[in-house]
């Protein structure tokens, strides 16, 4: 009797628990919609396709962020509490620097002012940095701390860039506020992530989050740390994060393409309709966030019941897109984009099918697969290829080369999950 109670209580702090993270990746997403949306109505078509640019490009230079994150909780849930901050910086740093010296080719290559990129690097390092305490509070099992960070990291990347663009900056001034209120959320997250008195415990339930069995190993499965490996290293951060800028560069490939190739109307556009793809895209990922555990332990049931979830959010997004795309569009970008409004439900259809792929390569990842992120480094080759030799450099054109590219990649996903000599 009393186990059973236990078990109910560790279940009711972990549902507690997978609420507040779930609500706080809700505010994420939606601080982030919140840009291109108020972009949109005070931003001219142009100066909207260049921040919305910097924008998937930053998304892209913040990967090592999210492997340094896994990198820490994986290490922190099996060894204890070891020092990071030397790793912390030292990756923040490299990304910063990386996406420095790349800012001369993407200010010529995309059309994009100099402070514009400058401002990214500086940003990089902030939302990179901001990885090692979100990962010190995943590891030690600290949920409700985790969701708290997550929420005021959130409103530092975004709640600048919203102000900016109230107040009239342009895209210049929006990105600096949003740098800025970047670096100074930083030490509340720190502040967050420190430890509790006395040593910490590597289980969830010494913290009374009721956090699931085996979820170190989970973890560490996902970052690549061999099982006898106390150290944390910069491998482990460059393994965990492989998965995760693939995902990156793919969902945003289009995006991007559309600001290369289409004249600034239909960059400005494109960029409005993506914020429908993104939505079908991240809507359901908080399915893949909670069946990951039972991925990783090989539970096909789990795997294939979170997979219909996924498809069923799909499907009714994109019936809803094609039901109210005028509405859709006015939500989105406002009445100067309507005449789009008939491309809505092939904006959600790409999301959509891009969160079939995104679920089954966490699921390869979570399962020990090897290169789990081939495939989708090669259907972007072949997007890319699509876009610039064959695709008319129309909104449809770069919209339906897209679309192909994602439903090809998620039947090949389907196709490596399902197969009988997977395993």
């Amino acid at each position: 009797m009393t186990q059973t109670t236990s078990r109910d209580a560790g279940a009711a702090r972990l549902g507690a628990a997978g609420v507040a993270v779930t609500a706080a990746t809700m505010l994420t997403n939606a601080l982030a919609y919140l840009v291109p949306v108020f972009g949109a109505r005070r931003l001219t078509a142009g100066d909207l396709g260049a921040l919305a640019t910097v924008l998937a490009l930053g998304a892209i230079a913040a990967v090592p962020g999210f492997g340094l994150q896994i990198a820490v909780a994986a290490h922190r849930a099996r060894w204890g509490a070891s020092g990071t901050a030397r790793l912390g910086v030292r990756t923040a740093a490299v990304s910063a620097v990386v996406t420095l010296a790349a800012a001369p080719v993407l200010g010529v290559a995309l059309r994009l002012p100099v402070a514009l990129t400058l401002l990214l690097a500086a940003s990089t390092f902030a939302t990179v940095l901001a990885g090692r305490w979100l990962g010190e509070l995943q590891g030690d099992q600290r949920f409700l701390r985790l969701a708290g960070a997550m929420s005021a990291l959130a409103a530092g990347r975004y709640g600048g860039l919203v102000v900016g663009l109230v107040l009239d900056r342009g895209p210049v001034g929006a990105l600096l506020f949003g740098t800025i209120t970047g670096f100074l959320v930083l030490p509340l997250l720190a502040r967050l992530a420190r430890p509790a008195t006395g040593p910490t415990p590597a289980t969830g339930a010494a913290h009374g989050t009721g956090a699931a069995p085996g979820t170190g190993a989970t973890l560490g499965a996902a970052a690549g740390g061999p099982a006898g490996d106390a150290s944390l290293t910069g491998r482990h951060v460059l393994t965990a994060c492989g998965a995760s800028l693939a995902m990156l560069v793919i969902s945003y490939a289009d995006l991007i393409l559309a600001r290369q190739l289409l004249p600034p109307d239909g960059s400005g556009g494109y960029a409005v309709g993506a914020v429908l793809t993104k939505g079908a895209l991240w809507a359901p990922q908080v399915v893949t966030v909670l069946v990951l555990p039972r991925l990783a332990r090989g539970d096909r049931r789990a795997r294939a019941l979170a997979l219909a979830v996924i498809l069923a959010c799909g499907a009714t997004l994109v019936t809803a897109a094609a039901v109210a795309g005028d509405l859709a569009f006015r939500l989105a970008g406002g009445a100067d984009y309507l005449h789009l409004a008939g491309e809505a439900p092939l904006f959600a259809a790409t999301g959509a099918l891009y969160a079939v792929v995104f679920m089954l390569v966490n699921d390869r990842v979570a399962a020990g697969g090897r290169w789990p992120a081939a495939p989708l480094w090669v259907a972007t080759a072949g997007l890319a290829a699509a876009a610039l030799l064959v695709a008319p450099r129309t909104v449809a054109g770069v919209l339906t080369t897209a679309l192909v590219t994602a439903a090809v990649t998620a039947a090949v996903m389907a196709w490596l999950a399902f197969r009988p000599a997977r395993r």
